[in-house]
C-alpha cells in the first residue's frame, strides 16, 4: 500500500508539473506565434514548414530510440549515459553535414532558392539538441518535471522576444529560423547546467549492443512516424503553394498546442510510471486503464470544442488573412483528439519490452495512409481532402493500436472502446450544439466565442455529472488542493 501511495504522489506530482510545462510553455509559444502570424505572411511560415520533415528525421535519427531504452532501463549506469551520449553527438555531425551538403537539391526541388541557406543555419539544431538528450532522459526516468518545465519556458520566452523583434524590423523568414535555433540552444545549455552531468571517458559496445537491441525498433518506427506525420508538408509544400502550406503549417501548430502537447504530457508522465510496475500485470491494466479513461475526458472535449469554434477563434486570434486555415484546423482538431489513445497504446508495447511489435505496427499503418494519399492526389481532390486523410487515418490506426496493445495486458478492444464511448458521445454531442449555437448568432467573434465556450463547458459538466463519468470527479479531486493552495497566496 506504502508503495501504491508512494507511486501515484509521483505520478501527479509529474502530471501536475508536466501539465504546467503544457500550460507555461506551449501557452507562450502560443502567444508569441500569435504575434508573429499577425507580422509575418502565410508564405512565411510555408517555407519553413518545407524543411520540418528533414529536421524531425534528423532527431529522429540522433536520438535513435536511445532515449526510450534508457529510460526503461531501471538498471542503467554512467557507462550506459556515457555511451548514448557519444553515440548521439557523433550521428548528429554526420547528419548535419548531410544537410549541409544536400541543401542545394532540397532547395532545387520546391524551388524556393532561400531555403539553401535557411537549412544549413536551421540544421545546427540537430547538434545542439545531442547535448540535451541525456540530461531530459535522465530528469525523465525520475519523473521530475519541475526542471524541465522551468527551462522549456525560460527557453520560449526567450526564442520568442528575439523572434518577434526580428519580425518586427523586417527579417522576415529568418525570424521563425532564429526562434527554432535559439529555444534549441538555450534548452540544452539549462538542462545541461541544471543536471551538472558529463559524460565519461568511455564507450562500451556492451551497453550499446543492450541499448540499441532495444531502442533499434523504436528508431525505425519512430522515423516512419515522423516521415508520415510530416509528409503532408512536403506534398502541400511540392504540390501547392507556399501560402498553402502555411495556412496548414499554421493550423497544425494551433492544433497541437492542445493535443500533442496534451499527449506529450500524459505519456511522458506514464512511461517511466507503467515501466516500473511492467511485471506487475493485474495492476499495469487497472493503471492503464485509469490513465486512458482520464485522457479521453480531458482530450475529447476539447478538441470537438475547438474544431466547433474555429472560425470565430482564428478570425479574433490571427485575423482574417488566415481564415483559409479554418477547415484545415478543424479536420485537424477531430484527428488529434485520437493521438493521446494512440500514445498511450504504444507505450504499453514499449512498457513491455515490444519495440518488434511497435515497429510491425508502424508498418502496417503506412499502407492505409499512403494509399489515401495517392489517389487524393491522382484525382486531384485538392487540398482539403488531402488534409481529410489525416483523420481517416487516425480513426483506422486506432483500431490497429489498441488491438493489438490490449493483447499485452489483457484489455480488449471492445472493452477499451467501451470505456471511451461514453466520454466521445458527450463530447460529440456537446461539440454539435455549439457548433449550431456559433452559426445562429448574429454577434462579433469575442462575444459568439464567449457564449459558445460557456454553453459548451455547462453542457458538459451537466453530461458528465448525469451520465455519471467518474473522471469528472478524479479530476476535481485533483484540483481541490491545488485551489486551496493557491488562495491564500492571492489573499496574501
Amino acid at each position: 500500500m506504502k508503495q501504491e501511495n508512494s507511486l501515484k504522489k509521483k505520478t501527479i506530482s509529474g502530471l501536475l508539473w508536466s501539465f504546467g510545462d503544457l500550460m507555461g510553455n506551449q501557452g507562450i509559444q502560443f502567444i508569441i506565434q500569435i504575434i508573429l502570424a499577425r507580422i509575418l505572411m502565410p508564405e512565411d511560415f510555408g517555407v519553413i514548414g518545407m524543411i520540418l520533415v528533414f529536421v524531425a528525421l534528423s532527431n529522429s535519427l540522433v536520438d535513435s530510440g536511445f532515449t526510450q531504452a534508457l529510460i526503461r532501463d531501471q538498471k542503467a549506469d554512467q557507462t550506459d549515459y556515457s555511451t548514448v551520449f557519444y553515440f548521439n553527438l557523433g550521428v548528429s555531425i554526420v547528419i548535419y553535414a548531410v544537410l549541409f551538403f544536400s541543401a542545394p537539391l532540397i532547395s532545387g526541388f520546391f524551388e524556393v532558392s532561400q531555403l539553401t541557406s535557411i537549412i544549413k543555419v536551421l540544421a545546427l539544431g540537430v547538434i545542439i539538441n545531442a547535448f540535451s538528450i541525456i540530461p531530459r532522459a535522465m530528469f525523465t526516468k525520475e519523473v521530475n518535471f519541475k526542471v524541465q518545465a522551468k527551462v522549456n519556458m525560460a527557453a520560449s520566452i526567450i526564442s520568442g522576444v528575439v523572434a518577434v523583434a526580428m519580425a518586427m524590423t523586417g527579417y522576415g523568414v529568418w525570424s521563425l529560423v532564429i526562434r527554432m535555433l535559439l529555444m534549441n540552444l538555450i534548452q540544452a545549455l539549462l538542462l545541461v547546467f541544471s543536471r551538472k552531468w558529463l559524460p565519461s571517458l568511455t564507450f562500451s559496445m556492451t551497453s550499446f549492443r543492450k541499448l540499441f537491441g532495444f531502442g533499434w525498433k523504436l528508431l525505425v518506427s519512430g522515423l516512419i512516424d515522423t516521415a508520415y506525420n510530416n509528409v503532408y508538408y512536403m506534398i502541400i509544400g511540392k504540390q501547392y503553394s507556399a501560402g498553402a502550406l502555411g495556412y496548414y503549417t499554421n493550423a497544425a501548430k494551433f492544433s497541437d498546442v492542445a493535443t500533442q502537447s496534451l499527449t506529450a504530457t500524459i505519456q511522458r508522465v506514464t512511461y517511466p510510471v507503467l515501466s516500473g510496475i511492467q511485471d506487475q500485470e493485474e495492476r499495469l491494466k487497472q493503471s492503464f486503464k485509469k490513465v486512458i479513461k482520464l485522457s479521453g475526458f480531458l482530450i475529447f472535449p476539447l478538441m470537438v470544442g475547438v474544431a466547433a469554434v474555429a472560425e470565430p477563434l482564428i478570425l479574433l486570434i490571427f485575423g482574417a488573412k488566415w481564415i483559409d486555415m479554418v477547415p484545415y484546423f478543424q479536420l485537424l482538431a477531430i484527428a488529434g483528439m485520437l493521438y493521446p489513445i494512440h500514445a498511450l497504446n504504444l507505450n504499453i508495447l514499449q512498457v513491455k519490452g515490444r519495440s518488434d511489435l511497435f515497429l510491425y505496427l508502424e508498418i502496417i499503418k503506412t499502407i492505409v495512409p499512403t494509399l489515401l494519399i495517392v489517389t487524393v492526389i491522382w484525382m486531384d481532390l485538392g487540398l482539403t481532402a488531402l488534409v481529410a486523410t489525416v483523420v481517416l487515418d487516425s480513426f483506422i490506426s486506432l483500431f490497429i493500436n489498441v488491438y493489438f496493445s490490449g493483447r499485452e495486458i489483457s484489455y480488449s478492444t471492445k472493452e477499451q472502446f467501451l470505456d471511451l464511448l461514453p466520454i466521445f458521445t458527450i463530447s460529440v454531442v456537446m461539440g454539435s450544439v455549439v457548433y449550431g449555437v456559433g452559426n445562429l448568432l448574429p454577434f462579433t467573434e469575442l462575444l459568439t466565442l464567449i457564449i459558445q465556450i460557456g454553453i459548451g463547458a455547462v453542457l458538459y459538466i451537466t453530461m458528465c455529472k448525469l451520465f455519471n463519468i467518474k473522471e469528472f470527479d478524479t479530476v476535481y479531486k485533483l484540483l481541490v488542493p491545488v485551489i486551496k493552495k493557491i488562495k491564500p497566496a492571492k489573499t496574501g
